[in-house]
């Protein structure tokens, strides 16, 4: 798989609203953000505001498409209504205007977004001004000092690019027979994690330059819970059954073994050192709070479904949203159809994955800009 060059034209969530989108699949993201939603509404409210302060812009980075992007903005405009009318006081102020900005990789499904948002918009009192924003979050995306608020919701653990040395055949760092970390080389572990600070140290100075002082930072993103630990509910989405179905295709003369090791899923679940580390190193943002988030995986009520064919179609959709783009671009589109055919196999007959409750972390950063 060819790193940068290539991955930000291909890296995104299914779209559409089929069985396989990430609108119908998106039930883990939900029950983050749900958790997260106290520290989300603090972050707000610690927000420097003037009297007068018009429009307030906010920026959502990385949004995919769903009902959990405008779940995220409206608790942000819920929050700053209120603020804004203890801020300005007088009633017969107008009320502040409200920009948000809506940014994801070009390949994001800005189609469905913006359908969706409009007829959201239009039968709402909560109504604001919108407009989409491509590009990626690791480079520059608005001018000096234009945001007030930005936040970025279960999309920072994706990185820019597979690590470079990850794709040097024949190395250490060649992830031989495995798509992700979970029980890979400490080799290939430290290329991903290398390459993740390189990400978030960029991130982090971008947003730097493009948040007005005393504006908020908000991140969500796959964590883990130590500084070694990897193991999570990623394990069986991402490893176990991922590896045992790429193996299918190769047992069965479909792919040579170079190809399925030349495939690896450019996820990194940080912890909170690392997280701290980035943001001391980049200056210009104060951490108001930082907390590790164990989220029950949604995926574990569907264990109660009447057949293990049907949960293993859950599953396989359910990985499908996140990741069918990125494969269809690497394999085609048939060989896409016979992977996740066989994954979904491979999860019906996972006895232990049947009966066992998983969860996985993720991470809530609030920092402002000082």
């Amino acid at each position: 798989m060819d790193t940068s060059r290539s991955l930000e034209h291909v890296l995104s969530m299914q779209g559409g609203e089929d069985d396989i989108s990430y609108a119908k699949n998106s039930y883990g993201p939900a029950a983050a953000l749900a958790s997260s939603k106290p520290m989300l509404t603090s972050a707000i409210n610690s927000i420097k505001l003037t009297k007068g302060c018009s429009p307030i812009k906010i920026a959502d980075l990385g949004c995919a498409v769903g009902d959990n992007t405008f779940d995220t903005v409206d608790t942000v405009i819920e929050v700053l209504r209120q603020k804004l009318t203890v801020v300005d006081g007088e009633s017969d102020q107008p009320e502040p205007e409200l920009e948000v900005f809506f940014c994801d990789l070009p390949s994001n499904d800005f189609n469905t977004l913006f359908r969706s948002l409009q007829e959201k918009v239009n039968g709402s009192s909560k109504k604001y001004f919108a407009a989409g924003v491509p590009g990626s979050f690791y480079g520059r995306l608005f001018p000096k000092g234009h945001l007030h608020v930005v936040v970025t919701m279960s999309a920072l653990q994706w990185l820019s690019q597979i690590p470079e040395k990850v794709m040097e055949k024949g190395s250490k760092t060649w992830n031989k027979g495995r798509a992700w970390i979970q029980g890979a080389e400490g080799e290939v572990v430290e290329a991903y994690a290398e390459q993740s600070d390189k990400d978030l140290v960029q991130f982090l100075k971008c947003r730097k330059e493009e948040i007005v002082e005393g504006g908020v930072l908000f991140m969500l993103m796959g964590g883990r819970s130590s500084g070694s630990d990897l193991d999570s509910g990623l394990k069986h989405l991402f490893t176990t059954l991922m590896d045992q179905a790429w193996q299918d295709l190769v047992d069965e003369g479909l792919i040579e073994e170079d190809k399925r090791d030349g495939f690896n899923i450019p996820v990194y679940p940080r912890s909170t050192e690392e997280i701290a580390n980035a943001i001391d190193r980049c200056g210009g943002f104060k951490i108001e709070e930082m907390k590790v988030l164990k989220i029950a995986d949604p995926m574990n009520a569907k264990q109660q479904m009447k057949d293990p064919e049907s949960y293993g179609l859950a599953m396989a959709n359910l990985v499908q949203a996140g990741l069918k783009p990125m494969v269809e671009a690497y394999l085609g589109p048939d060989l896409t159809r016979k992977l996740f055919k066989q994954y979904a196999v491979r999860a019906a007959a996972n006895k232990e994955l049947l009966k066992e409750n998983s969860s996985y972390y993720m991470i809530a950063v609030s920092a402002i800009r000082v």
